[in-house]
């Protein structure tokens, strides 16, 4: 038997990075998960990202530590308010202040590295351009233009003539439609989180623009919503 190829999964413990791992779990890859300690304010959802890849036995789950609390300029990783109970219009308008300036590029960057390392034939991201909240870095052109500077910049390619590719299977799907396809491979929603604000308990908001678009999500999706609130 062939060994499987090899993914890394970028993970924030979240519904579309958990249904992007289950959908490279379903196509046979070796997963090796990637979640980052950022500094971020929900700091909570490495503790969802260890229970998904527990739940998913992925080959490695492994945790990178760096602080872009020293950067800021997001109300993630800064003093700043989170946005709470904006109507789905208002999210799109513009470029919200949760957005981390340059997280998926340095996200990226480090699954390149470890792809590269332990011989992956793809990086598979969670991004998605349809239900989200304007973020630059979750856009197709994004990623295709990672992907190009990947093949240009790594041993792999230019040496070995490994093409390493950027799997975003979520990128044309609405919440539901992700929610909907989780659930058909078995995924366990419960495990996750999303919120951006949640109580010291781990509880979710219920208000912020990740909290919104889960409930409204999974009321789309016909599926039962897993998720704590806070009462």
């Amino acid at each position: 038997m062939e060994p499987k190829q090899k993914a890394v999964v970028l993970s924030s413990g979240g519904i579309d990075s958990t249904t992007a791992m289950a959908m490279a779990k379903d196509q046979g890859f070796s997963i090796f998960s990637l979640s980052f300690d950022y500094g971020q304010r929900h700091r909570c959802e490495l503790a969802a990202a260890r229970r998904v890849a527990d739940f998913f036995n992925v080959e490695k789950h492994l945790v990178v530590s760096l602080d872009m609390t020293a950067i800021g300029g997001s109300a993630l990783t800064a003093d700043m308010s989170v946005p709470k109970g904006r109507e789905m219009a208002e999210m799109a308008h513009d470029i919200p202040v949760t957005y981390v300036p340059g997280r998926n590029t340095i996200f990226l960057a480090y699954g390149l590295a470890w792809a590269e390392a332990v011989d992956a034939a793809c990086i598979v991201i969670g991004v998605n351009a349809v239900d989200y909240s304007g973020y630059p870095d979750c856009r197709p052109e994004f990623i295709a233009a990672f992907q190009a500077m990947a093949n240009l910049a790594t041993k792999a390619a230019v040496q070995d003539g490994r093409r390493i590719e950027i799997h975003a299977p979520l990128l044309h799907l609405t919440k539901a439609q992700i929610i909907q396809a989780g659930a058909a491979l078995g995924v366990d929603y419960g495990l996750t989180h999303s919120c951006y604000d949640p109580s010291e308990q781990g509880l979710a908001c219920g208000r912020c623009d990740s909290c919104v678009l889960r409930r409204k999500g999974f009321e789309a999706a016909g599926v039962a919503d897993p998720t704590r609130y806070v009462p």
